[in-house]
């Protein structure tokens, strides 16, 4: 018996769960293996180098889910030397992508875009105060994202049990949990707290369609919630990363020069953890996004077996456990 909410009904999905963008991880084989299992996948638009790429990208994940939906993350990064959005944005509507997972700096203008060009936008962000202003910037749905994500998880440092119901009390507009998330409990947790549904990234790289190698999938297995750090908190660029003496090397350099990102530029660059994912599979080599669920991570099993037994095991708990606990008065 599938779980129905409003993420379902807007997002056209059988189930309530959606593959988070991630930078060179998010290419179509891992997203149309979410969708075709029921879920969101998302092709991460700036791991492909340029718009024509993300136009051939997007090609080949319609061609391998046909009929199925799927997303395009479209992070706005700080940066001295920003991309073409305008190209990336007109390739996803060109293209016909039925929804877009925005991030980053304010979306006002993308959301207004998309929006105009018929494509349902999900905002992802990582404090109550920015959900509020992309709800109100017309965003159909939000990502919300709390302190235990891989990635960006701002700088506030508040963890996903507060933000979500605090979520609940202040938006009007569907939203997903996102951050820390791996298995059924929690999809049944974050629907109790008030989400339409779950967001997970990490936990989608340790599947066997995920396009990284064998050895980032096998650190994540054996990880547990205490592997992970953070980085770049002295230039108010905090990001979730798996612990290695890379990292730590890192957070040295921060102490004893903090706020001089040129001197850790060399090693935080992509390029360092793109090689990671895709040559050598070596998980101590760079700095990479991994999340605590971690410790939640036990195995590397399909798209569609994750999906299946998340699924039922939040049935369960919502159908048996759940109702137990309430004590009819005998009154």
């Amino acid at each position: 018996m599938p779980l129905k909410t409003r993420v379902t009904e807007l997002l056209q999905i059988e189930h309530p769960i959606v593959q988070g963008g991630m930078h060179h991880v998010g290419y179509a084989s891992l997203a149309a293996a979410v969708s075709n299992a029921g879920g969101l996948g998302t092709v991460t638009a700036l791991t492909q180098r340029t718009p024509e790429l993300l136009r051939a990208e997007i090609r080949k994940c319609a061609s391998l889910c046909p009929g199925k939906p799927f997303a395009v993350n479209f992070t706005l990064l700080p940066s001295l030397a920003p991309p073409d959005y305008g190209a990336y944005a007109r390739v996803i509507v060109e293209e016909k992508v039925p929804v877009v997972e925005t991030a980053g700096r304010n979306p006002g203008e993308w959301i207004a875009y998309f929006k105009k060009h018929g494509v349902t936008v999900v905002h992802k962000c990582v404090a109550i105060k920015h959900a509020l202003t992309a709800e109100r910037q017309g965003a159909d749905c939000i990502s919300v994202d709390g302190f235990e994500c891989a990635g960006h998880p701002g700088e506030d440092d508040v963890g996903a049990l507060v933000l979500l119901a605090k979520a609940a009390e202040f938006l009007t507009v569907p939203y997903i949990a996102s951050g820390g998330i791996g298995n059924g409990r929690q999809l049944a947790a974050c629907l109790a707290l008030g989400a339409d549904g779950v967001n997970m990234g990490t936990r989608f790289m340790a599947t066997k369609e995920a396009p990284i190698k064998d050895g980032i999938k096998d650190a994540l297995v054996r990880g547990d919630e205490k592997s992970t750090t953070l980085v770049m908190q002295s230039v108010g660029n905090t990001e979730r990363v798996y612990r290695n003496a890379v990292a730590e090397e890192v957070r040295a350099i921060e102490k004893r020069t903090p706020g001089k990102i040129e001197a850790i530029r060399h090693l935080v660059s992509g390029e360092n953890y793109r090689r990671s994912f895709q040559e050598t599979g070596d998980p101590n080599t760079s700095v990479w996004s991994a999340g605590i669920v971690m410790g939640l991570i036990d195995d590397v099993p399909t798209c569609a077996e994750l999906i299946e037994r998340m699924v039922a095991d939040a049935e369960a708990i919502i159908a048996k456990r759940l109702p137990s606990v309430v004590v009819r008065s005998r009154l």
